[in-house]
């Protein structure tokens, strides 16, 4: 029986894979007793697929199981589980190059013991991309609210209304990317996204410690540069770093490597570094298939 739905929704007509089964449409839902729906008690990765695999999927993985660890989670499914899943649902959608999110719920309480929801979701990739992505260069904001994200920003929830809300600005200046600022002004992340900044010739980001994400992107970036001998390290940076900087970058699973074109509404010239990291970051891309 489908679900129940307010006059005039319309539900994409595309397959999912939802706790164990490939659905679609309408199909595809979530019990209101699952924790993920009723309190935001989810974690997420978000995986690009190149060719019908998903890049650095064990990294994804491990991020994701040490979430849930970390939160207090029941076990999710095997990564193994779950990777069959994906390539069930790559397959049911006829999809070669797609964006992937999968979704782990704390489930519905009570049960003994208690399971994880769990879904995946899959998209073309031309769908996701930015416009800054498809032109070179990003056009970015800074939020104006102050950004508190605590210890939580450590981890990728499904409870996302401060990220989507700096998103909406964004999207009503017609940037790509929201940067984040916290109430003693400094950068910490995009809405989506880990910065970098090329000051001197060195690669510069914000540090875990403050509680920014851990991208799985910006890890194999700060590896990189090491392998390219780039200097690279974490540092607190401020707005005026950004504005004076040869070089801003956001990274990505979906994006990439993004080189900044516009900051604020000026221009960011740089190009190079980004742009040996992006060359990079395709090879080893080129290299897991």
């Amino acid at each position: 029986m489908s679900a129940a739905l307010p006059p005039g929704v319309r539900v994409p007509d595309r397959a999912a894979w939802v706790n164990g089964r490939i659905v679609r449409g309408v199909d595809a839902v979530l019990s209101l007793f699952d924790r993920g729906a009723r309190d935001g008690g989810g974690i997420f990765e978000t995986i690009r697929v190149y060719d019908g695999r998903p890049f650095a999927w064990e990294r994804h993985m491990e991020r994701l199981v040490l979430s849930a660890a970390e939160l207090g989670f029941p076990v999710p499914p095997a990564p193994a589980q779950l990777r069959e899943a994906l390539a069930e649902l790559l397959d049911a959608q006829r999809l070669a190059d797609a964006v992937v999110r999968l979704t782990v719920t704390r489930g519905v309480a009570g049960g003994r013991p208690t399971r994880t929801g769990a879904w995946i979701e899959a998209e073309p990739l031309a769908g996701r991309l930015w416009s800054g992505a498809r032109h070179g260069g990003a056009r970015v904001v800074y939020s104006r609210l102050p950004f508190q994200q605590g210890w939580i920003g450590r981890h990728k929830t499904t409870s996302r209304m401060a990220w989507d809300l700096a998103r909406e600005e964004a999207r009503a200046e017609g940037a790509d990317e929201a940067i984040l600022l916290s109430p003693a002004g400094n950068v910490l992340e995009g809405a989506a996204s880990n910065v970098f900044v090329v000051r001197d010739g060195e690669v510069l980001t914000p540090p875990l410690s403050q509680d920014v994400l851990p991208g799985v992107t910006r890890a194999i970036v700060l590896e990189l540069c090491r392998e390219l001998r780039v200097r690279a390290r974490e540092a607190a940076l401020v707005p005026e770093h950004l504005r004076w900087a040869e070089e801003v970058i956001l990274t990505n699973s979906v994006q990439e490597v993004l080189p900044v074109a516009v900051l604020e509404g000026h221009a960011v010239e740089g190009r190079e570094t980004g742009e040996r990291l992006l060359a990079a970051y395709r090879e080893r891309v080129a290299a897991e298939r």
